[in-house]
């Protein structure tokens, strides 16, 4: 109850500084950007991250004056809507959209809520920018959604032939909730173990998302003795009563999961007995991080009290929109004029120390340019906070 009371506090008085930032700004035209996705239940933490990302991103530029694309400046607003995690309600959120004429939106989290949509933007006109993995939202003939991180077909075999390497695992075992997100998943894990070479040891293991009792479920599974327990698609919620189930029947090996964590709930969830846990984290680490990452985190952190490390990534998608509008002021009311600019687009990144560039990935995947280019940061849990395992890149 303190947990969310504090969030709904936060949550308002983001609301209240937004208020606040639109009447400094008023005499700019307002340019509005949509978020659709879970801000409630089991998987609020990935939501949460986007939306508190893009409302922290928009109230530094509407404060230092706004937005310049073509000869126009523009205040940034987010509008948001929580889809509850239910392709429905996602429907319904970016038909809001649309009749707010939005044309660019964030979101949403899970496959089944990105798929319900597609629909509705490509018929509207809206690019969307979901947290979602089938590869059939990205490849032709789909052509309006932009995949805003890294796959767990990407993640993972990079985590997998990092194991192979450093902790000479030669056997995994998956476990997936009984929902398509997860279990897809878990199918895209197994074909990547299994194509390195892996012996799979157990992959048909499943639980609903409401279990308490994880013990009897992952019992199977430790009769197995798998050297790597993959948490495919677990939720920020389950994840540490996995953990502190496996442990506390004796498992002594690799746990990790291709999905983003908090570590604040696997510190209250399973406190050092998550310590080695292994999970993707957000596209930036100390080295990567350039002046504006942190000054982004320290905003952040400011208006929320807290800060996830998953924004790291999440803070990306709303720069990609503005920058690549900035490249062609007529995509503001065009879409198609956005899509043929993302083949040639780039600009600097200004999240990363060097010479990054943003930039439009995916030909190897997807066969079009239907991806940002963000940095594969894969962490490791130790001691309440994450560490940098590796860092890695996709085409």
């Amino acid at each position: 109850m303190q947990r969310r009371t504090l969030m709904k506090a936060a949550l308002t008085a983001a609301a209240l500084t937004a208020f606040q930032g639109s009447a400094a700004f008023a005499e700019n035209p307002v340019l509005k950007v949509g978020f659709v996705g879970v801000t409630s239940g089991p998987a609020a933490a990935w939501g949460i991250s986007n939306q508190r990302s893009m409302e922290a991103r928009a109230a530094w530029i509407n404060e230092t004056g706004g937005y310049t694309i073509g000869d126009t400046t523009y205040d940034i607003e987010i509008v948001s809507f929580d889809d509850q995690k239910d392709p429905k309600r996602a429907i319904a959120g970016m038909e809001k959209m649309a009749q707010e004429g939005i044309h660019y939106v964030v979101g949403p989290n899970v496959d089944d809520g990105a798929a319900a949509v597609r629909p509705v933007a490509e018929s509207n006109g809206i690019m969307y920018f979901p947290y979602a993995f089938p590869k059939s939202l990205y490849q032709a003939p789909a052509s309006n959604a932009v995949l805003g991180m890294v796959a767990n077909y990407q993640s993972g075999p990079a985590i997998y032939k990092y194991l192979m390497k450093e902790k000479g695992v030669k056997t995994v075992a998956f476990i997936a909730a009984n929902e398509s997100d997860p279990l897809s998943q878990r199918d895209g894990g197994v074909a990547a173990a299994e194509a390195l070479g892996l012996e799979v040891v157990s992959s048909n293991v499943t639980y609903q998302v409401d279990t308490t009792d994880f013990t009897p479920v992952l019992t199977p599974i430790m009769r197995t003795q798998p050297d790597l327990l993959v948490l495919s698609g677990v939720s920020p919620a389950n994840a540490p009563q996995l953990i502190r189930s496996a442990r506390e029947l004796g498992f002594e090996g690799v746990i990790s999961t291709e999905t983003a964590q908090d570590a604040g709930v696997l510190a209250e969830g399973a406190g050092d007995l998550a310590n080695g846990f292994i999970s993707v984290g957000g596209a930036s680490t100390p080295e990567l991080a350039s002046p504006m990452m942190n000054e982004f985190v320290d905003r952040y952190t400011k208006m929320f009290g807290e800060y996830n490390d998953e924004s790291n990534t999440k803070v990306y998608a709303l720069e990609y929109i503005l920058e690549t509008l900035k490249a062609d002021p007529s995509a503001i009311d065009n879409v198609d004029a956005f899509k043929a600019k993302m083949d040639t687009f780039e600009a600097p990144n200004p999240y990363m120390n060097g010479d990054a560039k943003l930039r439009y990935v995916g030909m190897s995947s997807f066969g079009q340019r239907r991806q940002v280019a963000v940095p594969l940061v894969v962490n490791v849990y130790q001691d309440g906070a994450f560490e940098t395992l590796f860092v890695a890149e996709v085409d």
